[in-house]
């Protein structure tokens, strides 16, 4: 079942017993179940028919006697079991038996990032159940889903300031809709959130700073790219999210480089790209700053502050390296 398809059912009221929401976007499996419960579970009597369990600590036997329990004042409970993923050998086997006969009364849910397909448990639910898979969108979908999200809220957004916030927060979805609920209420009654509206509110926030922070790497100013990395890191940035922004830039300038190498025409760029023209003349620019075997060893380098990062190395002298390597004309 996909995410439009999931929703939708939910909208209907036409529940399954059995649901396994995964994925590896964390917000969207939230926010999905979430929906679910709102749905199934009435808030005045969830303490009688809401058990919630998780993956890593929880026994098969109390997930298999609550998922048996009837319902109290109402037609359904539900039982949610978080980490589902990370359920042991013996909860799965314990459970597995549950979902050729699931209570009709009761809605199953298993909450998690990933599951291994390969078990018979997993193989069995997503064939038994609704299994529903929430990924992180992909760069050229964030504008729609701005667009998405301010709709929902009741405005309009004009798709080059709908560009410029996806460019600015990133794919972190958790971030993007927080920023788009300030801009909403910032706009008060105006219906079309503006370019000007997002400049007003980002600017107030550490992404502008980040932002800063490629568009002087990617103008190759060493001294402005060291001065605004200091300034980041010093503000309590978190450098893997910072290095996520660089990739991102670097992504978009590497696109652009072999489009340009491909002789592709300056009127086609935006089309053949996916780029907004909002931005397009800004990364052309810069893109001509570098050559594709240049951009190759930028994310080779990149790959290894990644790691160094996750390997607790000294994180600020290493990433001013990488300024610095990056920088060179």
């Amino acid at each position: 079942m996909k995410p439009e398809e999931f929703n939708k059912a939910v909208e209907k009221g036409e529940l399954a017993s059995l649901y396994l929401l995964y994925g590896d976007e964390p917000y969207l499996v939230e926010r999905a179940v979430k929906k679910l419960l709102d749905r199934a579970v009435d808030p005045g009597f969830r303490d009688f028919n809401l058990d919630v369990f998780y993956g890593n600590e929880c026994k098969g036997e109390e997930v298999f006697s609550a998922a048996q329990t009837l319902p109290m004042f109402a037609d359904r409970r539900v039982v949610l079991v978080k980490k589902g993923g990370d359920l042991s050998a013996h909860a799965m086997e314990v459970l597995l038996p549950y979902l050729q006969d699931p209570s009709p009364g009761t809605c199953l849910i298993l909450q998690a990032e990933k599951v291994d397909g390969r078990k018979k448990f997993y193989a069995d639910f997503k064939k038994r159940g609704e299994a529903v898979e929430f990924k992180r969108p992909y760069e050229n979908q964030l504008g729609p889903y701005v667009r998405d999200e301010v709709r929902a809220a009741g405005k309009k957004i004009e798709p080059a300031a709908a560009e410029l916030l996806a460019y600015l927060v990133g794919n972190n979805l958790q971030e993007l809709v927080s920023q788009i609920e300030k801009l909403c209420t910032y706009c008060g009654k105006k219906e079309t959130v503006a370019v000007a509206d997002v400049k007003a509110i980002v600017s107030d926030t550490k992404v502008e700073s980040v932002f800063e922070f490629t568009d002087a790497l990617g103008s190759k100013e060493l001294p402005r790219a060291l001065k605004m990395l200091t300034a980041l890191l010093q503000d309590g940035e978190a450098p893997l999210r910072v290095l996520g922004a660089v990739a991102r830039h670097y992504r978009q300038l590497w696109q652009v480089r072999e489009l340009l190498d491909r002789k592709v025409p300056q009127s086609e760029l935006a089309k053949a790209s996916g780029i907004n023209p909002y931005f397009l003349n800004k990364v052309t620019a810069q893109a001509r700053n570098y050559t594709v075997g240049e951009l190759k060893r930028i994310f080779e380098r990149m790959l290894e502050l990644d790691l160094a990062f996750k390997s607790g190395g000294l994180e600020e002298p290493l990433f001013e390296r990488f300024v610095m390597d990056a920088c060179r004309r």
